[in-house]
C-alpha cells in the first residue's frame, strides 16, 4: 500500500464525462460500469506508487510523490479505460489533470491552494484529456517516453482562482488527440462588461502621480 506523500506533492485527479446522464440512462449499468472504473483506477494508480486519498462520487483524488509517476499513472489510465468491456454504458470517459505544490495535509486529506488548483483544472478537461499545469511541466519534461509530448495551449482562467493556469495536454500513442475547446472563464460567451482594472475609480489618487490627467 503506498504511503501518502508529505511537502510538495503532484496531485492527480480524475472524473468521469457526463455520469450524471448515464445513471439516469443506465441506472444497473452504471452500478457494474463504476465499480469496473474504481477499481481499475485504483490499481492503476497504485501500481504507480499513488496515494488514493479520496473519492467523492466518481471522481478520484490522488497524491504522488513524484510528478513523473503521477504522469505514468495518468497514461496508463486513458490507456486502459477503452481495452475493458463497459456493457450498456458504453466506454467510460475520463479526464485527468495533474497539479504540483505544497498543500497541507490534515488526518490523511490535503487542503490548500495546488488542491483547487487541480480540481479546478480538472473541471476544464474533457473525457479522455489530460492536463497539466505548467508547474507540473516542468517537472516531467525530460521524462517522456517516445513519441509521448505535451501540446502547449496557453494560458486559462479558471474559476475562483486569482490567477490564469498555464495548461498543456498530453499526447501520447493510445491517447485521443482531438478536443473541443476548454470549459473555461475565458470562453464562456456571455454579454458581462469586463472586470474593471485596479485603477477605475482612483482618478484623484492616479492625478497625484501624475498617471491621470
Amino acid at each position: 500500500m503506498p504511503t501518502q506523500p508529505t511537502g510538495t506533492v503532484t496531485f492527480l485527479f480524475t472524473d468521469i464525462e457526463g455520469s450524471t446522464k448515464l445513471w439516469e440512462r443506465y441506472p444497473e449499468g452504471m452500478k457494474q460500469s463504476l465499480a469496473k472504473h474504481d477499481a481499475l483506477l485504483r490499481r492503476t494508480i497504485e501500481d504507480q506508487g499513488g496515494y488514493v486519498f479520496k473519492t467523492v462520487g466518481d471522481e478520484f483524488c490522488c497524491a504522488f510523490g513524484t510528478a513523473p509517476d503521477a504522469l505514468s499513472a495518468a497514461m496508463e489510465v486513458q490507456r486502459s479505460l477503452p481495452a475493458e468491456k463497459w456493457g450498456e454504458t458504453g466506454p467510460l470517459k475520463v479526464r485527468v489533470a495533474l497539479h504540483t505544490g505544497a498543500a497541507e495535509e490534515r488526518e490523511g486529506d490535503y487542503f490548500g491552494s495546488p488542491v483547487n488548483r487541480v480540481a479546478r483544472l480538472l473541471s476544464a478537461g474533457h473525457g479522455g484529456q489530460v492536463l497539466l499545469s505548467h508547474t507540473t511541466f516542468d517537472l516531467v519534461r525530460d521524462e517522456f517516453a517516445e513519441g509521448t509530448r505535451l501540446v502547449e495551449l496557453g494560458e486559462h482562467c479558471l474559476q475562483d482562482l486569482s490567477r490564469p493556469e498555464g495548461i498543456c495536454q498530453l499526447t501520447a500513442p493510445g491517447l485521443d488527440g482531438e478536443f473541443a475547446s476548454f470549459e473555461t472563464l475565458d470562453n464562456w460567451p456571455n454579454n458581462l462588461p469586463l472586470q474593471p482594472t485596479a485603477y477605475i475609480g482612483r482618478q484623484k489618487r492616479l492625478r497625484s502621480v501624475g498617471l491621470f490627467s
